[in-house]
């Protein structure tokens, strides 16, 4: 059975009420004497005039004799009329449909555009917040199926919440002054980086931005946003720009840092085609377990990571000690002592800095 394709449809129709008053008045007949010589009441001829009721077949018929019309194109007018009304209608659903499934309100609240007035205008603003012409130009590029989202198996989040947040990141990093991308000089940053975490945390996240730039690299700090269940992503702007964005969403400087050292892991070893979206950090497969390898290396290497964990440290003294040994702040530690399961959860988390983020952040 054959199907239309590539059919031509007009984003307009004219009702039929229109054609109806134009015709009247060339005739010089008023709605009182034209429902006259119809036989109907001059209510539904006012009400067919303003398009509120529907030109019936036997009304057609009516106006067929009457004003020498054929009734056929009287009832094409309507039904394309209908038709169009009820696309609209459809569509109209659609865009709702759409528009709720982004954080409008926190997007408001943050400053990326005023408050919409309505449907038609939240489209606006969001179709200008990501750059993109319509609705479907939206789902070719930022769609979950046309982006080569990279992430472990236990990430859950919500796909136009997590497009949000990526495209809050991409707008950050664009306004970062980069050098071209560098891989020696990024790996010596990172070097200088571990250092920093030993700072307090507003300065050493400011110096770690200037030491990222100055390797083509931008690090974009932007807050969860709701339904977003991750800690940071690495991707590529561009050939020579690439972007270490980070939610602090777990509020402790470990975590921060080992999510930085995470991205920066996916940076170096891993291509430029695909954008990393990482949850807790915790996985045991494929490329999350090999960032996270380089990762925990980067943060301490692994001859004094496992000289450290032989004497089975427990108290905070031996940890504090270790972590000056190692220039690195005690946080770290910490955290990586609990998620390899050689410290409980509850033990020695005042040794970690509780982050907040700042009011208009």
């Amino acid at each position: 059975m054959a199907t239309a394709t590539n059919q031509y449809r007009p984003d307009h129709a004219v009702p039929p009420g229109w054609v109806l008053q134009e015709r009247l008045e060339v005739e010089g007949l008023s709605h009182a004497e034209f429902a006259r010589r119809c036989g109907r009441s001059p209510k539904l001829i006012s009400e067919i005039v303003a398009g509120k009721a529907p030109l019936e077949p036997e009304t057609a018929l009516q106006f067929e004799k009457v004003l020498g019309v054929d009734a056929s194109l009287w009832l094409g007018i309507e039904s394309d009329y209908r038709l169009h009304r009820a696309r609209e209608a459809e569509d109209a659903a659609a865009s709702a449909t759409w528009i709720g499934a982004f954080p409008v309100r926190e997007l408001v609240k943050r400053g990326c555009f005023e408050r919409p007035e309505s449907d038609a205008d939240a489209v606006s603003k969001l179709l200008a917040f990501f750059r993109v012409g319509s609705i479907d130009a939206w789902t070719a590029r930022y769609g979950r199926a046309n982006v080569a989202y990279r992430h472990s198996p236990s990430f859950r989040s919500d796909e136009a919440a997590l497009a949000t947040w990526l495209r809050l990141g991409e707008l950050d990093a664009e306004l970062q002054d980069c050098a071209e991308y560098g891989e020696s000089r990024f790996k010596h940053a990172i070097r200088d980086i571990r250092v920093l975490t030993r700072e307090p945390i507003d300065e050493a996240l400011r110096r770690t931005a200037g030491l990222c730039n100055g390797a083509g690299v931008a690090l974009a700090l932007v807050p969860p946003l709701p339904k977003t269940a991750l800690s940071g992503a690495a991707r590529w702007l561009s050939p020579r720009k690439a972007v270490i964005q980070l939610t602090a969403r777990h509020k402790s400087d470990d975590h921060l840092w080992f999510s930085f050292f995470h991205e920066a892991a996916h940076i170096v070893l891993h291509g430029k085609k695909s954008i990393f979206v990482d949850g807790s950090g915790v996985d045991d497969t494929g490329i999350e377990a090999e960032a996270n390898e380089w990762a925990s290396n980067a943060l301490i290497p692994n001859r004094a990571w496992e000289r450290f964990v032989a004497a089975s440290p427990r108290g905070g003294n031996a940890v504090r000690a270790f972590a000056d040994e190692q220039g690195i702040a005690p946080g770290i530690v910490v955290g990586m002592l609990q998620h390899r399961g050689l410290l409980p959860w509850t033990h020695l988390n005042g040794l970690k800095i509780e982050l907040e983020w700042k009011a208009g952040e």
